[in-house]
């Protein structure tokens, strides 16, 4: 009798199928690892940032670098860690911006200023909060801290944090209302990368649907209207309690329960 060296269709087809699923199973695990590389990398950025801002204050006095992005209402100063180059900006424009900024001469790596997992065309996607040095106008706001001496709690203060792209002045969030002002990213599954003033970085996961529904909308809209509607208020949100905790070391309203 001769042997049978070839598969049937149905063996063939069984081990066809058997790929499938396991690449089914597989896919979605290495999606996750690849993230959470991405995760490391940006974390580490924000590490080396904040040895820039330090290191800027160490040669000022001890003074923190203004952070704001752009001249005018948003910034008194005449300075910036980092200046907007205005919306539909080149890259090229962009990296000019960069270099133009107090932080470059610390830190002249561009890759440092951005999360691998980016808006594509952005050069920059980290931001400073209001409370270090930024913007000093919003209504109802704690004192800005102007000089290192001020931080009272350095590993609980947020500096930077990933914002998606640059933007004309600080990074917003209300102090004396339950409620989100900038936009705020979900990268790394679905958290965000935040630095504080003690030099750490950590990763902040989010828990609430609402916060999410604020990291998905449509950047035009939630500039032009959503931040002013019913998606920005969100009481009881635990991820906007600690975030604005993070920023303001307090919260200037009475929380919602959860």
């Amino acid at each position: 009798m001769r042997r049978r060296n070839a598969f049937t269709l149905i063996e063939l087809l069984v081990v066809i199928a058997i790929i499938g699923l396991l690449l089914s199973i597989l896919l979605p695990a290495l999606k996750r690892v690849k993230e959470q590389g991405k995760r490391i990398v940006c974390l580490s950025s924000l590490r080396q940032m904040m040895m820039c801002w330090s290191m800027y204050a160490d040669e000022n006095a001890g003074k923190i670098v203004n952070g704001n992005t752009s001249l005018g209402a948003f910034n008194k100063d005449g300075s910036c860690w980092a200046y907007w180059p205005g919306w539909g900006a080149t890259e090229q424009q962009q990296i000019q911006g960069l270099e133009d900024g107090l932080l470059f001469p610390y830190c002249a790596s561009e890759k440092i200023y951005k999360c691998p997992t980016g808006v594509p065309n952005e050069v920059v996607t980290y931001a400073i909060v209001d409370s270090m040095n930024g913007y000093d106008a919003i209504p109802g706001a704690r004192a800005i801290i102007k000089k290192r001496d001020q931080l009272r709690n350095p590993a609980g203060q947020a500096v930077f944090l990933d914002e998606g792209r640059l933007s004309p002045a600080s990074w917003t969030v209300w102090y004396d209302q339950e409620k989100w002002w900038d936009q705020i990213t979900a990268r790394h599954g679905n958290g965000t990368d935040f630095s504080f003033a003690d030099g750490h970085s950590d990763y902040w996961k989010w828990k609430d649907e609402r916060t999410l529904q604020v990291c998905n909308a449509d950047y035009d809209q939630w500039q032009n209207t959503l931040r002013n509607g019913a998606m920005a208020l969100q009481p009881g949100n635990d991820d906007l309690h600690k975030v604005q905790m993070a920023v303001w070391t307090k919260l200037g309203y009475t929380p919602a329960a959860p």
